[in-house]
This record gives structure tokens, C-alpha cells and sequence, in this order.
């Protein structure tokens, strides 16, 4: 039975008149320096009758970690825990390996208790609803579930569906697709929505078809923007999947979900946004936790704004950068990248941290003409098609796939050549390879026909497959009534190569071929063809 708690009237009082006060954000560590109005119990155990209860005869779990987003506490013998909360808080258990945490309708894992003893403040949408009192005990049910060293997982980056309409587009280019695939578990990395938080819950069933667990970062699109402060941005979020940042075990790999988006109210007057930010509480948590995990732990840090555009990373870096085994992902940028963080900015690590940019589901906003499906093409300002990762594990070892909506696995490159062209013009023309997961790290090259392989040549530009694109499909959309969105602009890719052809190709028929080996040692293929001509025959050539 629950048993209520009671909050001293003063100190209910001052955190209120506390809270008018502050006409600025205030910063998370600053938010909480009172001091906690409460402690927390409860027990971690193996739910046998699956009720979500804690029966007599069932087994308590010892040694399993509870946060309250700043502590962490393990569970005794008995498996349970104490832990200091206050009147805005999220107990959650730090899933350990081999267990899983319950299920809702939606596949969103349920390891946390929300207490907000007065609810959210009343904004646009709607947050969580008065949790009354504090309960004499908050238990965390756990199910035993065989986790093994070598496992993959699914990661999409901004799905960033503005209504119903979207959410099919998810559903036909990304989510058919993935139905009943082999992974234990899919995350996504922020821009889960696009600023119509009602979106949530037709995105979150559309998702839940793929039958996996499935874990969610916030991003700047996913908060309530009409927030006073930071504190009170993520109560949509918090409602539908927990809290903001967290953690858990699966396999040999501990996974960080962070929260890294700060919303700024400059209380000028000026208009609040979003910055990349962690944030004290936050920073306090990631100390505590990664306290209890092994130095020889693969870590892998998933948040929304790239780690590189985060305010307060340095201090993130001082608590990361002497582990061996640690990597981080993010979306927000709409490009697929591969950064490897060195002292140029500030990491003092043996060895440069990767992070990864990933792909994005909704590549460039659902932009683009659309395809006989009646989806848009969607191409990302790299050159990139939109999709997703599967990142897989193996002890410490990871390799990430790229995959292209509606292609196959094998889809990887793309060429982009001329198809007719001159003797004269061939000697000049540069061929050009988007290799969509490509990095600093990949070894790139080309042959033609039989002949020797080419170095490629990283280059530092925009894609010209994609711009030839972006500006026929500006031209069309200048000349009649627009009835589709605009694709994005074409930026500098990051992972694109180029190579001039060879001056004795003969009239004829050719085969370009473009293989690469990415950072994991694996070879990737493309094919394209062409034809040499002589010039009266290379005019008269279709474009």
C-alpha cells in the first residue's frame, strides 16, 4: 500500500516565490541547491508473476544501480535502496545486463517513477499530471532476459514528422522495412517530432510495428518551447518517455542517454531558444555513474546536438577521454559524419574520440519531389539518401552500417559521371563517389574496365549528383504552383571522392567501378557505366 509523505509548508512556499524570482534560466546544479525535501525507497526485484508488483516470494535484485538524474545508489542485499529526492524528480534503475526492463503498448521500456507531487506548469502541451504524495515504496520490476556479448542495434536520427502525413512517410520508407529485424533494441537520436508534441503518439505506435524495445533522446524539436526556463521544457517528453537523460547495461556495452539541449530565456525580452548544453545535475550524474563502470567497458554516449557543438563538453571530455573504449552519436545536423575529436578541440585522450553524425530518417525534412510512392526523395545536403544505422557490437568492437530508405544493404556508394561524353572531354571529366558512411578513415578508389585501381581523392565540396538535382528541381518548382517542399540546399560533404578519368579510353562502352575500405576493413562496391564517343556523335547525345 502506498503511504503518503507530507512536504513542510515553508519550504513548499520558498521554492515557489524562489521560482517567480528568476526572471533568467537558471542553470540545473543552481535549480537544486535546496535540499531535498524527501528520501526514497523502494525495492528492485525479479517480477515472476509479471504484475509489475512486488510479491511475496519474489527475488530481490542486490548490487542493481537507482538514480534520482544526480545520485546514483545501489541496492543492498535486500534490493532496496534509499536515495534523496525533492518535488521535481525522476527515480529510474539503471537496467544491468541480462535483464530487461517492463514494456508499455509502445515498446518504450519503463524503468523510471515520476515525481511531481504538483504536475507540470500549464503550457501548450500538456505534461505530467499531479503525482501526489511521495509512495512508501517505488519498486522497480525486472525480467531476466540472456543478453550476448555480440549484438546489434537500430538508430535513427531526427524522424522529425510535422503531422499524420509524415508519420506515413516513416511508416512506408523506414519502419515497413525494419519489421521483425534482428536487434535487440532501437534509439532515437532526438527530433523525434517537429514541434507538435500531439505527434508523439502516432509516431511512437508507427515505431512500436518494428517490434524491438525502443529508447528515445530529446532534441530541440521535442521540448516545450513555451517554457520559462530549462527545468520545465522537457515535461511533454518526460510524460510520454521518461526522463531526459539516463542509462542502462545491454550486453558488455553501458549506453549514456543525454539530454543536451538547454533552453535559454534571456529574459530581455529576446526571443528563448536552444543551445547545446548539459548542464550541472546532468554533469553530476555522468560522473557518478560512469564511477561504477569499468575502465575496460565499451561506452557509448548517445545524444541530439554533436558532441563538438556542446557548451560544457570539456568537463564531458575529463570524465571520457582516459577510457579506451568509449564513443558517442548524435543527429540534428541532417548530414551523416564521422568526427574524430582530437587536441585541436581540447581532448587530452590517448587517441581521438569518434563520434558519430548519424543519418537522419527524415533526411532533408521530408523535402523533395516526391517518388511513385508519393514520398519525397528527401536527399540529405551532403548527398547522403536519407535512412538509418544498425550498429553492431561485439565485447568492446563496434562497426556501424549505413542503410538508405528502400534500398538494400549493399547500397553504398553513388557515382556520379556523365553518361556520354568525348574522347577529348574524357581526359578532363573527374568522377565523382559519395560513399555514405566514408570517413578521413576510408581508403577510396576507381578503376575503368580492366584496368589499374586509382586513388580517389577526398574532396571538399558539395556533391554534384545532388546539386544537379536541388537545381532541376528549383527550376521546376519556379516555373508552376509548388506542390512539394523544397529539398535542403546542398552543403559540403564530408565523405565524398573524386578521381579524373584516364586519357586513353577508347571509343565504346566502359565500366567505372569504386571500391572502399572503411575503418572496420570491410570493402564496399559500386558500379556505373559510361560511353566515349567521338564529338559529332557525343553532340547528338542525349543529356
Amino acid at each position: 500500500m502506498l503511504v503518503a509523505n507530507g512536504f513542510p509548508t515553508l519550504r513548499i512556499l520558498a521554492a515557489f516565490v524562489l521560482a517567480v524570482l528568476v526572471s533568467e534560466r537558471v542553470p540545473r546544479a543552481v535549480a537544486l541547491d535546496s535540499a531535498p525535501s524527501a528520501t526514497a525507497t523502494g525495492v528492485v526485484f525479479v517480477d515472476a508473476n509479471n504484475n509489475e508488483r512486488f510479491d511475496e516470494g519474489e527475488r530481490p535484485l542486490p548490487g542493481v544501480r537507482v538514480s534520482n538524474g544526480r545520485d546514483v545508489v545501489s541496492t543492498g542485499a535486500d534490493g532496496r535502496y534509499r536515495i534523496p529526492v525533492d518535488d521535481d524528480d525522476i527515480l529510474f534503475v539503471i537496467k544491468p545486463r541480462d535483464h530487461r526492463t517492463p514494456l508499455s503498448n509502445e515498446r518504450l521500456p519503463r524503468f523510471h517513477y515520476i515525481h511531481k507531487p504538483n504536475g507540470s506548469p500549464p503550457q501548450r502541451f500538456a505534461g505530467v499530471a499531479p503525482t501526489g504524495p511521495l509512495p512508501a515504496s517505488i519498486d522497480f520490476p525486472l525480467y531476466p532476459s540472456r543478453e550476448p556479448d555480440a549484438f546489434r542495434m537500430v538508430l535513427f536520427g531526427d524522424p522529425q514528422p510535422r503531422d499524420q502525413k509524415e508519420v506515413h512517410f516513416i511508416a512506408q520508407d523506414v519502419v515497413h522495412e525494419l519489421i521483425g529485424i534482428d536487434a535487440a533494441f532501437g534509439v532515437t537520436l532526438g527530433d523525434i517530432v517537429f514541434d507538435d508534441l500531439t505527434v508523439f503518439d502516432a509516431l511512437t505506435k508507427t515505431v512500436a510495428l518494428i517490434g524491438i524495445p525502443w529508447y528515445n533522446v530529446i532534441g530541440n524539436h521535442d521540448t516545450n518551447q513555451d517554457a520559462v526556463d530549462d527545468r520545465t521544457s522537457d515535461e511533454t517528453f518526460e510524460r510520454i518517455f521518461g526522463p531526459s537523460y539516463y542509462s542502462f547495461d545491454h550486453g558488455p556495452v553501458h549506453f549514456l542517454v543525454l539530454d543536451d539541449i538547454e533552453w535559454h530565456v534571456p529574459g530581455d525580452g529576446k526571443k528563448a531558444t536552444y543551445r547545446g548544453g548539459l548542464g550541472g545535475d546532468q554533469m553530476t550524474f555522468i560522473r557518478n555513474d560512469l564511477a561504477g563502470i569499468p575502465n575496460d567497458q565499451l561506452v557509448v554516449l548517445m545524444m541530439h546536438i554533436p558532441l563538438v557543438n556542446v557548451g560544457d563538453r570539456q568537463e564531458l571530455y575529463r570524465l571520457i577521454e582516459q577510457r579506451p573504449f568509449c564513443i558517442s552519436i548524435s543527429g540534428h545536423t541532417h548530414t551523416h559524419e564521422h568526427h574524430f575529436i582530437a587536441d585541436d578541440d581540447g581532448w587530452k585522450g590517448k587517441k581521438p574520440h569518434h563520434h558519430i553524425v548519424n543519418v537522419t530518417v527524415s533526411g532533408s525534412w521530408w523535402g523533395g519531389a516526391p517518388d511513385d510512392r508519393g514520398i519525397p526523395h528527401t536527399t540529405m545536403s551532403d548527398g547522403g539518401p536519407n535512412g538509418y544505422t544498425i550498429l553492431s557490437f561485439d565485447g568492446t568492437r563496434y562497426e556501424l552500417d549505413y542503410r538508405a530508405a528502400g534500398r538494400g544493404a549493399d547500397y553504398q556508394i553513388r557515382i556520379h559521371a556523365p553518361s556520354d561524353l568525348s574522347v577529348s572531354e574524357s581526359s578532363a571529366t573527374n568522377v565523382y563517389a559519395n560513399v555514405f558512411n566514408g570517413s578521413v578513415r576510408s581508403k577510396v578508389e576507381m578503376r575503368v574496365d580492366d584496368g589499374a585501381w586509382l586513388a580517389m581523392e577526398k574532396t571538399a565540396e558539395a556533391d554534384p549528383h545532388y546539386q544537379k538535382l536541388f537545381d532541376d528541381e528549383a527550376a521546376l518548382l519556379a516555373t508552376k504552383v509548388p506542390t512539394w517542399r523544397s529539398a535542403a540546399k546542398p552543403g559540403i560533404s564530408t565523405h565524398l571522392w573524386k578521381q579524373t578519368l584516364p586519357s586513353d579510353l577508347a571509343p565504346g562502352i566502359h565500366t567505372i567501378r569504386v571500391r572502399t575500405v572503411d575503418m572496420h576493413d570491410r570493402t564496399f562496391e559500386a558500379k556505373r557505366v559510361v560511353r566515349i564517343v567521338e564529338p559529332s556523335t557525343a553532340a547528338q547525345a542525349s543529356p
